[in-house]
């Protein structure tokens, strides 16, 4: 075949012909196809809202909102993720970005990515394979995993079950001090060296999602969450068929779950606890639940290892100061005298290095990895650290740094219009 071209001065001819199939079946290169649903399910899924929109469709309204939704008009968590909208990298070009580096020191520890997974409750809820299914997937990330008094895993099973991970406890101290003894000497003699206070939970927050659709603390089986849970077959059938919701680290105390609820959110906390769990605890102690200048001093004094710059999420306080916002002025007060966290409406490995850059030594995330684990169990998990790692490396390479310490002074944060 042949054909003319030109562009007025003359005409020039192009020489055609058909492609051999030899030559023509390297374009096709249609990918094998993937049997397993979860794993095609996962692969599908290119950032957390992704895991998130998945997790939606394999999660009862009810179990999903109640990690998704924050308290009452949900404008702490709102203005948390706005924040990070406004993050401006300062990129610096010509620099050898061949080879970045993640990894960082937490609490005296390497960690391969400045990220610590947050304590959540009634993990078994999301999905059936809970605690330990995200335990396994931090350790092998090499990041620290932090389980809840309010956790459907037991400190001693858990650390049974991932004897190789950086394993922390979250506790909350109660009026009761005996049984606060009790339970901080369980997680003692079970082989944790990390205790996270919290300590924004004077009262429990207005989560108005949680109410409406018919999902309580502790959770009740009301017709509309039945019919809820029966849209979910799979769901179901694993909550029905694995061991019972419930307080795993609870078992050994008397009274209802009801009764221990209201003992975790003690109005009367104050500074002189906390030096009785300081004095208590010999391993290192992080306070979570940091929203001022002042009380980020005030705890500091007081000889903890870390704090948790963090307003819970969004699911106590609404109208709460901003994280993110406050990071600067909280990094400039404790002035390295201990590692400072950030918690609240991380979404992406790009959020993560933002924080690092405002002067955060690591961030704490809950949502993103549940939404992996309802979307596909451990391997959701993981997919979820696959995800945030690829953001974070080639975020940092387009930045031209090689490490997340030379961030620092390269973020800064657009005035909110």
């Amino acid at each position: 075949m042949s054909g003319t071209s030109g562009d007025g001065l003359g005409q020039r001819k192009i020489e055609r012909k058909l492609p051999k199939w030899s030559e023509f079946a390297p374009l096709l290169g249609f990918k094998k196809p993937e049997l397993d649903p979860v794993e095609r399910r996962l692969q599908r899924a290119l950032t957390v809202k992704d895991l998130a929109a998945a997790a939606r469709r394999r999660t009862p309204k009810s179990v999903f909102y109640y990690v998704h939704g924050a308290a009452e008009s949900e404008l702490s968590i709102w203005r948390a993720r706005d924040a990070f909208s406004r993050v401006e990298f300062e990129p610096r070009v010509l620099h050898d970005v061949g080879a970045v580096s993640t990894g960082t020191t937490i609490l005296g520890r390497e960690a391969s990515f400045p990220l610590i997974l947050a304590p959540t409750g009634f993990t078994r809820m999301m999905h059936h394979e809970g605690e330990i299914a995200v335990a396994r997937s931090a350790a092998r990330a090499g990041v620290p995993y932090t389980l809840s008094t309010m956790g459907t895993t037991a400190p001693a099973d858990l650390k049974r079950a991932v004897p190789s991970g950086d394993n922390w406890f979250q506790l909350y101290l109660w009026k009761d001090r005996d049984a606060t003894r009790q339970l901080i000497e369980q997680v003692r003699a079970a082989g944790y060296d990390t205790l996270v206070l919290t300590v924004d939970t004077p009262v429990a927050g207005n989560r108005l999602r949680d109410t409406r659709n018919g999902l309580t603390i502790p959770p009740s089986l009301s017709m509309k969450t039945f019919i809820d849970f029966a849209m979910y077959p799979n769901w179901w059938a694993n909550i029905l068929t694995t061991e019972p919701i419930e307080f795993a680290s609870l078992k050994s105390f008397d009274g209802t779950v009801a009764e221990l609820v209201g003992q975790m959110f003690d109005p009367s906390l104050s500074l002189e606890d906390l030096q009785w769990l300081r004095d208590e605890w010999e391993g290192s102690l992080v306070v979570k639940g940091i929203q001022s200048v002042e009380d980020a001093r005030r705890v500091v004094d007081l000889g903890v290892d870390a704090i948790v710059v963090s307003n819970h999420g969004g699911r106590q306080l609404d109208r709460a100061p901003t994280p993110l916002e406050l990071l600067p002025h909280v990094a400039e007060a404790v002035n390295g005298r201990a590692q400072i966290f950030l918690d609240t409406g991380i979404l992406s490995g790009a959020d993560v290095l933002a924080a690092v850059g405002l002067g955060a030594d690591a961030c704490m995330v809950g949502r993103a990895y549940l939404y992996g684990l309802m979307a596909g169990g451990e391997r959701g998990v993981d997919r979820m650290f696959e995800i945030m790692r690829s953001e974070a490396l080639r975020t940092m390479q387009l930045t031209g740094v090689e490490s997340v310490a030379e961030l620092r002074g390269r973020v800064t944060l657009r005035d909110a219009r």
